[in-house]
């Protein structure tokens, strides 16, 4: 893939109708792409990453847990998280979410 490929993410990925998928889009050294499709009630049990990541939320409306602060997140939400915070997703609606994971921040 050309380095300066543009993608609409919507395009990337379809919403299963009764669960979660995820599917990379582009990595390398310094970071990860990863888009995620939730179906409404579908959720992301609690967890960390070892580095930082960013969540932006193109589409839908969910529950975000960030440690003990919980935000409603709905399309257009940027969530930034330092390493080993932990976090979960409860999705409200059908989600479409970019996770990007900065590898080369560790």
């Amino acid at each position: 893939m050309n380095p300066a490929t543009v993608r609409h993410v919507l395009e990337q990925i379809s919403i299963p109708d009764d669960s979660t998928i995820s599917r990379t889009i582009y990595q390398d050294d310094q970071i990860k792409a990863v888009l995620f499709g939730f179906a409404a009630g579908q959720e992301l049990s609690e967890h960390t990453a070892a580095t930082p990541a960013i969540m932006h939320f193109v589409q839908g409306e969910a529950r975000v847990t960030l440690g003990q602060e919980v935000v409603e997140a709905k399309p257009g939400t940027w969530v930034h998280m330092p390493a080993h915070l932990p976090h979960s997703i409860q999705a409200h609606t059908p989600v479409i979410m970019l996770l990007l994971l900065l590898r080369g921040t560790r």
